[in-house]
């Protein structure tokens, strides 16, 4: 008996560890702008590196910094350095890195953000030039 309890847990725990992909946020760029998102996202083939959201469509990613005002690791030095990393190799790799705090993720600011960047993704796909851009740069 004691030898299942264990192997028992372990299927909770990686139970639970697939349902935290989805969250409401995930479900809001779904019913709101129609697309796949996906919750820690691993986009480095070789570096253990994750997004906390990535729209792999339009290779979007969005960044949650936490710890703005109470000094989490974001605000460190070494990982302020990490994450400067991490955003440079993933534009070199044709990623657009938006950023956002937790306070804001389920905001329509953020919302309108990615569908704009959606938008001109699109645009720039598809060879338009228009306004877009400058109209979204007003609202900020």
């Amino acid at each position: 008996m004691e030898n299942k309890m264990p192997c028992r847990a372990k299927k909770r725990k990686t139970a639970a560890k697939q349902q935290q992909t989805t969250d409401m946020f995930t479900c809001l760029c779904r019913s709101d702008l129609r697309v796949l998102c996906i919750k820690e996202y691993r986009f480095h083939s070789v570096r253990k590196w994750r997004f906390d959201y990535a729209l792999p469509d339009y290779k979007i990613a969005l960044e949650v910094e936490g710890g703005v005002w109470t000094g989490g690791r974001h605000t460190s030095p070494k990982g302020f350095l990490g994450d400067m990393e991490k955003y440079n190799t993933a534009t070199i790799l044709g990623w657009r890195v938006l950023r956002t705090t937790p306070d804001e993720l389920c905001t329509r600011g953020t919302l309108t953000m990615l569908r704009e960047t959606i938008n001109n993704t699109n645009n720039a796909l598809n060879g338009t030039n228009n306004d877009e851009k400058d109209k979204f740069c007003a609202q900020i």
